[in-house]
């Protein structure tokens, strides 16, 4: 379409059209219409964004931390105030409804606020006197310029899980994020400028693979910081690690819920619900296993299925629980799981396929789907299928379901569900995930914890925001030093000896 608006790359405070003639459709997938194309960026695209960003860290690594958190703190009230304009980006390319979209901006907004605290956060430790007139101190200090390559499902939040510290440290960042909802991106980067941020720290590069490619192996990208699938955050792990870059690979995720037979069994239909068909199942941290206990487990399939009953799919600004898939594709292909499941023998209890829908008919829409009698080796059951599709899987007992949540190939986040105390803290102690909830049914941490899982879910060591985000953004420095007393009568050029 000649006519389509076509959105920029970000560079040097300021819209980049690039060399690339190369462009991609992004959809509004509640109409099923391209309401815009993007740019996808060349490798020399690529080469701009960081000479800005090379460019701009001279000035910005040496700014004071108090200019730093000045604009921060700018930045968090700008977002703060405008942050119902930004929800409804989210919604008009990403499609989760308004709530769900203030919801992701709330959680970003945490991590912004973490990094307002940079000033205490980085300061260094200090030894005084560990040999005759010597001191030793260490401090933090920024890397140069870091990439962050985000994915669909949370255009806003998960960069914010970066670029807030990144940039607090001192470092300058590229954002690339996915090219299926890229509007975000720009709109935080022009609010950053609008915010003090001087131009070339935050900058925005549009594009798919070349453009990964290109800052695996710019030479001048100290790190990256990826979200994704397991497959490609392996591959970015591997290609960056291979450059010398530091790397921090979020992967996919399986994420169990084990319900007890004393559980609440009110409390866990509601959070299977919410956990399993919030943002359309669109999430890493969403519960698409319920491990329910057979004494229970008929009771507890009645119970999600009535609340499914009262979910409403459709346009996610005209106040639905769920909306749409984020493209035709993808929601063709969460829909062929269902075909799957009934082949491998689980049983269909609610067919979202057949639901009712408030919303244009052209939108890529799949109802809140529950499937039962799920056989562990179905692909129903060992696929991420990141959609609206909760699985049940029948287990004796709290042995058997510890044992299919560690023996899975993922370790990102589980919940138990149980009024057992005892039972909840060796679960806790047991399972072997990253990120655990005990009657919280989504387990992401607070802005000061990390966020991280185990297994194929993670790829080396650092997690997201957090310690782990202060500690990847930054390098330490340790410094040995002496000052000569005014007594001192002489040279003495020898190393330092302990008295």
């Amino acid at each position: 379409m000649t006519d389509t608006p076509i959105l920029d790359h970000y560079v040097g405070g300021a819209a980049f059209a690039g060399q690339s003639e190369r462009t991609s459709p992004v959809y509004n997938p509640a109409e099923g219409v391209v309401q815009k194309q993007v740019r996808l960026a060349t490798a020399a695209d690529v080469d701009v964004a960081v000479l800005s960003a090379r460019t701009s860290f001279a000035q910005w690594s040496e700014a004071s931390i108090t200019t730093r958190q000045n604009v921060m703190f700018a930045f968090r009230q700008l977002l703060n105030e405008r942050k119902g304009e930004l929800a409804e980006i989210l919604t008009a390319e990403h499609g989760k409804v308004l709530s769900d979209a203030g919801g992701e901006i709330a959680r970003g907004l945490e991590v912004v606020e973490f990094a307002c605290s940079m000033p205490h956060l980085t300061k260094g430790a200090y030894s005084d006197q560990v040999s005759g007139g010597v001191d030793v101190y260490s401090l933090r200090q920024p890397l140069g310029v870091v990439g962050i390559i985000s994915p669909f499902n949370f255009p806003a939040m998960v960069p914010m899980w970066f670029f807030p510290l990144a940039i607090a440290t001192g470092n300058t960042v590229i954002l690339k994020p996915s090219e299926k909802d890229p509007t975000a991106a720009n709109w935080m980067a022009e609010l950053f400028t609008e915010a003090g941020l001087p131009d070339g720290v935050f900058n925005v590069v549009h594009g798919d693979k070349e453009a990964v490619d290109a800052l695996l192996d710019h030479p001048q990208v100290a790190s990256i910081s990826f979200v994704g699938s397991t497959p490609i955050a392996r591959y970015v792990y591997e290609k960056g690690t291979a450059a010398g870059k530091r790397v921090q690979a979020l992967g996919g995720a399986k994420n169990h819920m084990l319900v007890l037979p004393d559980a609440d069994l009110d409390l866990v239909a509601d959070s299977a619900v919410n956990a399993g068909f919030g943002s359309a199942g669109e999430r890493c941290m969403a519960i698409s296993v319920v491990l329910a206990t057979d004494s229970i487990a008929d009771e507890l399939v009645a119970k999600i299925s009535e609340r499914m009953a009262q979910v409403v799919t459709g346009d996610g600004r005209k106040g639905c629980d769920m909306g749409p898939l984020i493209t035709r594709e993808h929601r063709d292909k969460v829909a062929g799981y269902l075909d799957v499941a009934q082949a491998d023998g689980a049983t269909l209890v609610v067919d979202g396929r057949d639901t009712d829908i408030d919303g244009p008919e052209e939108g890529f829409w799949l109802g809140p789907t529950l499937i039962d009698h799920v056989p562990l080796t179905s692909a129903v059951y060992t696929d991420e299928i990141f959609g609206p599709v909760l699985s049940i899987v029948r287990v004796s007992g709290y042995e058997e379901g510890l044992e299919i949540i560690n023996s899975g190939l993922y370790g990102n986040g589980t919940a138990i569900f149980t009024n057992d105390g005892g039972a909840a803290r060796r679960f806790v102690r047991s399972v072997e995930v990253g990120m655990v909830g005990v009657n919280v049914p989504i387990p992401v941490p607070v802005a000061y914890h990390s966020f991280g899982g185990w297994k194929a879910s993670l790829f080396g060591d650092a997690k997201a925001y957090g310690p782990h985000g202060l500690d990847f953004f930054t390098r330490e420095k340790a410094v040995t030093q002496r000052w000569l007393d005014p007594s001192h009568g002489g040279l003495n050029l020898g190393f330092p000896q302990h008295d």
